[in-house]
Parts: C-alpha cells; sequence; structure tokens
C-alpha cells in the first residue's frame, strides 16, 4: 500500500498561555508564533492541502515514557497555583516560565505528536507536521527547561517504539539551541540516533553546556548515536547547513537506516531569529526537509520546536510543509561553500565519529593545535571585557520573501513506446505542434548524417518539445525509452546549452562515450558513474567516478551520491537534470529510485531521465520516484569498498578547489568562505 497524504496536526488551544510577569529571557516566546505559522499556511492553501489531524491530550502513562512520576505530579498542580506560587515553582528551572493552562497546552502538544505519529505509522498519511506549544526538545526527565515543559519528541519515540515495535529512530534537530533533553533521553540507547546543530560558541550560548560539544558521543551502548554540531559563530548560511548534511548527517542516517524520522524542527536557525542570529534563507528548510524524504520510506514526522522571529518562521514553515506536500523544492543561489567555522567544526565531529560509522571512516584526524576560531573568539571576548564594552545589539536583518512555488499542471510526462504500458498518475506525452523545421534540420545534420530514420527523428524532435515544456514549468519532470541512449543525451544537451541561463546537469549511470569539449565551458555538468577505468578526467565540469564493483556496490554508490554529487550538483545550480541510465548499467532498482528522489531537489524539480528500450521493467520504479513517491529503503550499509573510498577522497581533494561545497575540513592556513 502507497501512503499518501501530508497531515497538518494545530489547536488553538495551544495559543491559550503566556508569560505572566516580566523575564528578559522569556518574552520572545508569545502566542503569536503559533497564530502566524497556521495563518501562512491558511493564506497560502497549504492548510487545505493536508490532512488534517485533531490533537488529543497526552495521558500519564505518555508523558511518563520520557519524564518522572514526581515530575508530572509537580506539573499537574500548576493550574491551581497563585500567580506568586507559578513565579516560585518556575524559579527551579532555567529559562522557562509557568502558566495556569501551560499544563493543558503542554498535553496537547505531546498528544499532539503521538497523533502524527499515529497518522504516519499507521499508513494514514505519509508524513507530517504537528504545530505545537510549548515546545519540548530542552525538557528534561525531572525539569522544565527552555520554554519546554515535556518533551514532546523525545515521547514520540519512545511511544512509536512501545507502540510499532520501531527498531530504529531517526531524530533531525534542527533548532538553533542544543536540545540537550533528547540527548540525555537517549545517550546510551543504540536504536535512536540523534542528531543536532546548534549555536554553541564554544559554551559561551545557552544552554552552555559541555556536553552540547563535537565530543559527546553518547555513552555505552549509544557511543557514536548522539552527534551534536557546534556553531562556533553566529551568521552561519545555507552553504554551512548543507556541507554538515552532505558530508555528515546524510551518509551516517543512510547508514543507520531508520524505520521513521522525528524532527525538532525549531526555525530560530532562520535569518532574523533574535536567538539563533543565523543567515540561513527559509527556503533552505524546503531542501533539508526534501532531503530526509527518501529514509525510512518517507515516513517522516516534523514537531515544531523554536522560532522567535514572526516574518522567518511562517515562511520556513511553509517551505518545510510544501515539501512534505511534494512540491517541487526552490532553487538555492549563490551556495559559496561552508566558512572556516564551519568547517572546523564539521571536521571535527567527522573525526571524533569515525570510529563508529563506517561512511566516516577517512575522515581527517583531530586537529592537533586547538582550533583557531576558538583562539580568536575567546581572545576578543577577553579583550571586550578587559575594556569594559558592552554587548553588541544584533543588527536587525532583511531578507527577500521567498519566490512563490510554482507547481507545474503535469508532474510527470512519460515518453514510451506505444507497446509500453503508461504507469499509474503519469501522463503519456505528445506534442500536438509539428516540429519546429529548423530544430528537424539541426537533428538531420547533427545525429542523423547517415541515415534516413523517420522514427529516431521523430523521438528526438519530440525529447525537444518535452524538454522545452520543462523549461517553460508546464511539466515538473520527465522519463523517456529511447533506442539510441546516447544520441539523445547528447541530442538534449546540444538544445539545453543553447538557450542563454541554462545549466544542464548531466548524471550518467554506467558507460557512455561523450565528447569531452562539450563540457567545459560551465553550461553542462557531467557526472558519470562508470563501470570501467577511463583515463582521469582534469575539467572540474566533467566528473568520473569508477567503483571497482561498478554500480553494482550500494555502498559506494550512495556514498558517491551523498559526499560527491549532491554538494557539487547543489553548488552549480542546474536549470535541468538530465539522469541517464545505460544498457546494464547494473544498478539495482532501490539505489536508482534513491538517486532520482535525491536529484528532484535541483533545477526546481525539472529532472529528465533517459533510459534503453529495453529497460521497461524499470519504467514503473523511476516514474514513482519522479511523483515524489519515497524510494525503497537500501538496508543497513556495510562499510564502502576501501578502493572505492581512496578514489573518492582523492577526486574530492582536487575538486575541492574548483567546488567549495566539497571542502570537509579547514585549510591549515585558514580556509573557507568569509561570510
Amino acid at each position: 500500500m502507497r501512503m499518501e497524504g501530508t497531515a497538518l496536526i494545530y489547536d488553538e488551544e495551544m495559543t491559550k498561555y503566556k508569560l505572566l510577569w516580566v523575564d528578559p529571557a522569556c518574552k520572545i516566546e508569545v502566542p503569536e508564533r503559533l497564530v502566524v505559522s497556521y495563518e501562512a499556511l491558511i493564506k497560502t492553501g497549504l492548510a487545505d492541502r493536508c490532512v488534517s489531524v485533531p490533537v488529543r491530550e497526552a495521558t500519564d502513562a505518555d508523558i511518563l515514557l520520557a519524564h518522572s512520576e514526581e515530575y508530572l505530579e509537580a506539573v499537574k498542580k500548576t493550574p491551581y497555583m497563585t500567580l506568586e506560587d507559578l513565579k516560585e515553582f518556575t524559579m527551579q528551572y532555567g529559562d522557562v516560565y509557568f502558566h495556569p493552562n501551560i499544563y493543558n497546552c503542554a498535553k496537547l502538544a505531546v498528544g499532539a505528536a503521538l497523533q502524527l505519529v499515529d497518522s504516519v505509522m499507521t499508513g494514514k498519511v505519509r508524513n507530517g507536521m504537528a504545530l505545537v506549544r510549548p515546545p519540548g526538545h530542552h525538557s528534561m526527565r525531572n525539569a522544565a527547561n527552555g520554554f519546554c515543559v515535556f518533551n514532546n519528541v523525545a515521547i514520540a519515540a519512545q511511544y512509536a517504539k512501545q507502540t510499532y515495535g520501531v527498531k530504529r529512530i531517526l531524530i533531525v534537530d534542527w533548532d538553533v539551541h542544543h536540545g540537550q533533553g533528547v540527548q540525555y533521553s537517549f545517550e546510551d540507547d543504540p536504536s535512536v540516533l540523534y542528531f543536532s546543530w546548534h549555536r554553541y560558541e564554544h559554551q559561551k550560548f545557552w544552554p552552555n553546556l559541555r556536553d552540547s560539544d563535537y565530543d559527546n558521543v553518547g555513552k555505552e551502548k549509544g557511543a557514536g548515536f548522539n552527534i551534536n554540531v557546534p556553531w562556533n559563530k553566529v551568521g552561519m548560511e545555507n552553504s554551512d547547513y548543507l556541507s554538515v548534511f552532505c558530508h555528515l548527517f546524510l551518509p551516517v542516517a543512510y547508514e543507520f537506516c531508520p524505520d521513521l524520522v522525528l524532527v525538532c524542527a525549531g526555525f530560530d536557525s532562520a535569518i532574523g531569529d533574535p536567538e539563533g542570529e543565523m543567515c540561513a534563507s527559509p527556503d533552505i528548510f524546503a531542501h533539508l526537509t526534501h532531503l530526509l524524504m527518501n529514509l525510512a520510506g518517507g515516513k517522516l514526522c516534523a514537531v515544531l520546536e523554536g522560532g522567535y522571529n514572526l516574518t522567518s518562521l511562517p515562511q520556513s514553515v511553509c517551505q518545510t510543509v510544501q515539501t512534505l506536500l511534494g512540491d517541487p523544492s526552490p532553487r538555492l543561489a549563490n551556495l559559496d561553500g561552508p566558512c572556516e567555522s564551519a568547517l572546523e567544526s564539521l571536521h571535527c565531529v567527522r573525526s571524533v565519529h569515525r570510529q563508529y560509522w563506517s561512511c566516516l571512516q577517512h575522515a581527517a584526524d583531530l586537529p592537533t593545535s586547538e582550533i583557531s576560531t576558538k583562539r580568536i573568539k575567546l581572545a576578543a571576548e577577553e579583550e571586550k571585557t578587559k575594556n569594559g564594552q558592552e554587548e553588541k545589539t544584533v543588527e536587525e536583518k532583511v531578507w527577500p520573501e521567498p519566490p512563490k512555488r510554482v507547481t507545474p499542471p503535469i508532474r510527470t510526462a512519460v515518453l514510451l513506446p506505444d507497446d509500453a504500458t503508461c504507469p499509474d498518475e503519469c501522463r503519456r506525452f505528445s506534442s500536438s505542434e509539428d516540429p519546429d523545421p529548423e530544430v528537424v534540420n539541426k537533428l538531420r545534420e547533427n545525429f542523423l548524417k547517415t541515415t534516413d530514420d523517420t522514427d529516431a527523428l521523430t523521438t528526438l524532435s519530440r525529447l525537444i518539445a518535452l524538454a522545452e515544456k520543462m523549461e517553460k514549468n508546464e511539466i515538473c519532470n520527465g522519463l523517456a525509452l529511447v533506442r539510441d541512449v546516447s544520441m539523445a543525451m547528447m541530442c538534449l544537451v546540444q538544445h539545453a546549452v543553447s538557450s542563454p541561463n541554462s545549466r544542464v546537469l548531466v548524471v550518467c549511470v554506467g558507460d557512455t562515450e561523450f565528447p569531452s569539449s562539450v563540457s567545459n565551458d560551465g553550461k553542462m555538468l557531467l557526472f558519470q558513474f562508470s563501470n570501467k577505468k577511463s583515463e582521469e578526467q582534469k575539467s572540474k565540469y566533467n566528473i568520473t567516478v569508477e567503483l571497482k564493483k561498478g554500480c553494482t556496490e550500494v555502498s559506494g554508490f550512495i556514498h558517491a551520491v551523498l559526499s560527491l554529487l549532491l554538494p557539487l550538483a547543489y553548488e552549480y545550480d542546474p536549470t535541468l537534470v538530465l539522469l541517464v541510465r545505460t544498457a546494464h548499467s547494473g544498478v539495482t532498482d532501490s539505489i536508482w529510485q534513491q538517486l532520482t528522489g535525491l536529484l528532484q531537489g535541483l533545477a526546481q524539480g525539472h529532472t529528465l531521465v533517459l533510459m534503453q528500450e529495453a529497460e521497461k521493467a524499470c519504467v514503473s520504479p523511476t516514474a514513482s520516484s519522479l511523483l515524489g513517491h519515497a524510494a525503497p529503503s537500501l538496508g543497513q550499509l556495510n562499510a564502502p569498498l576501501l578502493e572505492d573510498v581512496e578514489m573518492m577522497e582523492r577526486l574530492r581533494h582536487r575538486l575541492q578547489v574548483d567546488w567549495k561545497l566539497l571542502q570537509t575540513t579547514a585549510p591549515e592556513t585558514g580556509g573557507g568562505v568569509e561570510h
């Protein structure tokens, strides 16, 4: 059974508590956070497209999955407390406030997360988002903390394990604060993999815990299953976030192979937030969401955490929900590579975790000298204290509203021989217009000089017509079965690069001849998975990965996709992705579907797949991925072959001079991009 639909869980009751006294630390946590988020989903029409799921109150048994009875009983008394009693009760915890209605709202927040898990695990929907207050990821077994009363996501994870027998859960926490409550809940549990990136500034930023640093990897059997990426400076951008996803989060997540993905969806890591002071645009969350959607068969539950800028918060929520609904992701322009501080953090995390994850076995050693940005940061702090300087005021950021994401009327068009069945939900492509005589003459001249092949001419003309419809955004993506895949590929590339602003990413799986001269001007980037030895390519736009066992080697293949292809592709920023599968490529359907799914985050989803006519059996799984259905799981991955890892590292090392998103360490002399 294929799961459809995106759940949206919201209840106005969760807006009905607020701070009742003066507390500068808590004044930003306001009911309007939820109101503006939900109103934005209504205004954009996204709420109507979701499956509305009612909230429920969490039971005591639910809450006790992550909290002590003593703590629960204490919170139960808060509705009956006077204002003075509430103030006094609050004082024992850190950066949190209580209100007579907060216990009720906290039960609804937990219940909303559990309703979301139920909806996804029973197949009622394939994914969803819960808009909740209070947030949860800071609250601990015996304590409220950081605006959080009960740990919504930690309870949801335990509930999924207990109720549905889920064996492996991935929790991704992209909130700008460290979710120490989630970390403490699972630090000795190898069935839950917890990723968190967070503003840290060498322990100078809240919650100021030594436990939030990169070398806190989990305990006992859970060692390696707690991954902290500390941001040691503010101003992190889209490139920094994507870099960590490609070189750390995704490779480890694919190796772990979760059965369920939970997201602590805090949007204080977006631009304009007074807490985060980061510079990542709201549309980065469309891409982070997309990159997680092929894990766990697409079972993804996002639960709201932080987010305190009432403009970037609703924008980020809308970007996330729109991606969960399956709409094409927006283009991310100007990805200029991670900064030095981000690279230092990435380097340290990869180094300490390489003993636990085979995908990181090639990671560089820990830096021998003290981290340079730490020296600089602490020296600056010392100087500031010495001179009695006041803390700087946060500069107000201005950013453009994310462009409207226009979904083409046709999702997937297919160009198939008459005897091939058109997959469900796809449209068989037929161009009503006669081919342009100039195009026909060019095709004859360039590709059909020696033959009068009317069928080939018709196929190539229709392929060009399909590509033009995609360029006009009338069709999102396409699939074509052709007799000669090399000729079709060259024909499409030649046509596409003739447009002034086009940039074509060609991903070729299997062996085919390709004139190297085509790929040197930047109008095209060729990335080829080859089964045979070839001469080493020197062009930054012509890249070949030769796996020792060819494309059948799943671990090596997915490693190359995540750590080489995706960073290159995002930095290149194509207007069209041409995905080519040659005859006898050896690639399995599951890895092919993963590749097809991941690439759709690029070029606003404009992916055109070319396959040989003999590959009819692969049409249905390919169409499934183009339609936005999650790819099947690859299973827990073995270590990639050492020879393949060494080959990819040589390639990455050579290419990172030109492609900054391939960097995984900060050069000794100071590297990375200045933000």
